[in-house]
């Protein structure tokens, strides 16, 4: 199962205050963790959301909103997508994470849908296609 371990964002991670290098030493321990378990797939931090934006869908309609985006509390300042058995085994793994900002966060771990998870609406031919892409996207990587 893959699961994406979501660092909520901060009113600091927001005004671009950088991690300090304690911090970024212990990231980077937990990281190497993760690799030597076999479980990291990918992870990154994020820019605050004043260097992005957002696209609002409306029927055909697209609307470009700029950040910064106010609810800070709904923001997301980095990732780690990793493969582990079970619900459990990814919350124990964010238990031994180190606290990603130098204040109160949070941790959101959300399960990523796999092809079985769609039912019959994902029909042989849209499995196909996921496939190929998957099979392009490996060999990008």
């Amino acid at each position: 199962m893959r699961f994406m371990l979501i660092i909520k964002a901060t009113p600091e991670s927001e005004a671009g205050k950088m991690p300090s290098t304690e911090l970024l030493e212990a990231m980077g321990k937990f990281n190497e963790e993760l690799v030597n378990a076999g479980v990291l797939l990918a992870g990154e931090g994020l820019h605050p959301s004043s260097r992005g934006a957002r696209v609002h869908f409306s029927g055909n309609k697209r609307t470009v909103i700029d950040g910064p985006f106010s609810e800070t509390k709904e923001l997301i300042a980095g990732f780690w997508l990793i493969q582990v058995k079970s619900l459990d085994e990814a919350i124990e793994w964010v238990k031994r994470c180190p606290n990603p900002m130098e204040s109160d966060s949070d941790i959101e771990i959300r399960r990523v849908f796999e092809m079985e998870d769609f039912g019959a609406e994902f029909t042989p031919e849209l499995r196909e296609q996921e496939q190929r892409l998957a099979g392009r996207l490996a060999a990008n990587a």
